[in-house]
């Protein structure tokens, strides 16, 4: 590949033009076509609790809710969802669509400091949630804080307060619809999310009806599925990748979706695919090896493919996958700001080390990184890429972006035939002694020699050379020797091997399954006694 001196630009094929036609429509619109085309009959998603839900009863509960939501709510307001992954969390989304309100997904994992900012930013006064869910997950003392900023509605006293109106919403909703929904155009906001905030301050992602349903179409031209796919996601909804491709998706499309609440149940999560026959996983490379380590041999085998995103997909991921369970491993590549998907493989055409060919109808242009010479800072561009950001600097303004291009902060290289390889985030980059050293590299090669055990490298002041790199991981007894080795034998300069090696119990990860790399330089800082 010839160095890049100057931006590349690439483009992928166009989007179809009936993928064009269908995401000029909002959320709502784009669920009550699916019922329409699919029928109300037909069963589209089990929830945690395996109840069994039709789109006729999922729309008649969308309507029913709407009528208090509406009535509790002010006109054009922002309504904060604080559930977890389950019918209840699409419902309450759809029916504040119906309600005429937006919908922000609360990270309820954040912690309280997060959520307050995230209140503050969108700007919300209401949020959503349910008694049962926060006595679960033992949330009473947060949800109490958050009490002090906003209004909390419950799920259960919505139910009860439905009434006659609600009643009679629910019955004639789905019959004429453009009675009782406000009719949002396909490019006003869809919802608001948050980044997840691995290296610095959440902000609020703006993303518009059209984004949201052209990742939808753009995901569905680019990877094959069968008619008798049955989809099962644990990935939470307030993280973009749960809720479009693991949740909206299927269901938009017309196939069955399996959610569970929580991705940390790898036992659970491992007996309720093989129960329910799911065909297609939505997973990180991190949590999909939990699962296959939970499940007995052939117990994943009615998997045909699982999409993994948010981390890379390790070689032995694969191999386990294939020789146990007979499934194909897909990586995908995405970030919140594009609704999120932008590349991902497909199935019989799988490299490993690249994530794929972009999206259709994604543009991409590579600007130079000083000191790599053979990749660039990617910028995209395409019909998924989000209206802008929210600001905590400025509450509910949405500052656009300039001419439609987002820059991913990730640096990637493109080979001859057009598919990507990540070579890692701009930030997470180290100059030592004025050579250029990606932290990914670093962990690719800790995964590689210790593939059982969690690896995260952080960067922190070197007195000496400006910067050093510590490798943060769970492995009891993780020598520098033995990574030095493996790193002279397979062409890894001594450069990228971390001068210490820090052993702790658990490696930092965020509630979406990301490292927590705030917390693992944290954790390094303070090993090495420098002030965070």
């Amino acid at each position: 590949m010839e160095p890049v001196l100057e931006p590349q630009n690439y483009k992928a094929e166009e989007l179809s033009k009936r993928g064009q036609r269908r995401i000029r429509r909002n959320l709502l619109e784009a669920f009550l076509d699916a019922c329409k085309a699919h029928g109300a009959k037909t069963k589209i998603l089990t929830d945690g609790d395996g109840r069994v839900f039709t789109y006729g009863e999922l729309r008649q509960a969308i309507f029913g809710l709407s009528s208090p939501l509406e009535q509790a709510t002010e006109d054009d307001s922002n309504i904060g969802i604080f559930l977890p992954t389950g019918a209840g969390a699409v419902i309450a989304l759809l029916a504040v669509h119906a309600a005429g309100r937006t919908p922000a997904m609360l990270n309820f994992s954040a912690g309280i400091k997060n959520l307050k900012a995230a209140v503050a930013t969108a700007p919300l006064k209401t949020v959503v949630t349910a008694r049962k869910f926060i006595d679960i997950a033992g949330l009473s003392a947060l949800i109490d804080e958050l009490s002090d900023v906003v209004t909390v509605l419950y799920l259960e006293d919505l139910k009860e307060d439905i009434g006659t109106r609600g009643k009679i919403r629910a019955v004639m909703g789905p019959i004429f619809p453009r009675l009782f929904i406000g009719n949002a155009s396909h490019d006003e906001t869809g919802v608001i999310l948050f980044t997840s905030g691995t290296e610095g301050n959440p902000k609020g992602v703006v993303l518009n009806h059209s984004n949201i349903l052209a990742n939808c179409e753009q995901i569905e031209e680019h990877i094959d599925l069968e008619p008798t796919d049955i989809f099962f996601n644990p990935l939470p909804t307030f993280h973009c990748y749960g809720l479009t491709a693991g949740t909206l998706w299927p269901i938009f499309s017309g196939h069955p979706v399996v959610l569970h609440p929580s991705p940390l149940q790898t036992k659970t999560i491992a007996k309720r695919i093989f129960k329910t026959k799911s065909t297609v996983l939505f997973a990180t490379d991190t949590f999909l090896q939990q699962y296959m380590r939970a499940s007995a041999d052939g117990g994943l085998n009615s998997l045909r493919i699982a999409v993994c995103g948010a981390e890379r997909v390790r070689d032995e991921t694969r191999k386990t996958a294939e020789q146990r369970f007979s499934f194909e491993v897909l990586e995908g590549y995405g970030v919140t700001e594009c609704a999120p998907v932008l590349a991902a493989n497909q199935t019989g055409d799988i490299r490993s080390g690249t994530i794929g060919k972009m999206l259709p109808g994604i543009e991409t242009r590579l600007e130079p990184v000083e000191g790599l010479e053979d990749a660039g800072r990617l910028w995209v561009r395409g019909p998924n890429i989000m209206k802008g950001y929210i600001s905590p600097d400025n509450p509910g303004q949405v500052t656009p972006l300039v001419d439609g291009w987002h820059d991913t902060g990730d640096v990637v290289s493109v080979d001859d035939e057009g598919y990507y390889i990540i070579r890692g985030r701009l930030k997470r980059f180290a100059k030592i002694g004025g050579e250029m050293v990606s932290l990914t590299v670093v962990e690719n090669c800790a995964s590689a020699l210790w593939p059982d055990n969690m690896h995260a490298a952080a960067i922190v002041p070197d007195p000496r050379r400006g910067e050093q790199i510590i490798l943060v991981t769970d492995h009891p007894n993780p020598k520098r020797h033995d990574l030095l080795t493996w790193a002279k034998t397979h062409g890894v300069p001594e450069i990228a091997v971390p001068k210490k090696i820090l052993s702790v119990e658990t490696v930092p990860v965020l509630g979406t399954g990301k490292l927590d790399y705030l917390s693992v330089t944290l954790v390094a800082k303070e090993a090495l006694g420098v002030k965070a």
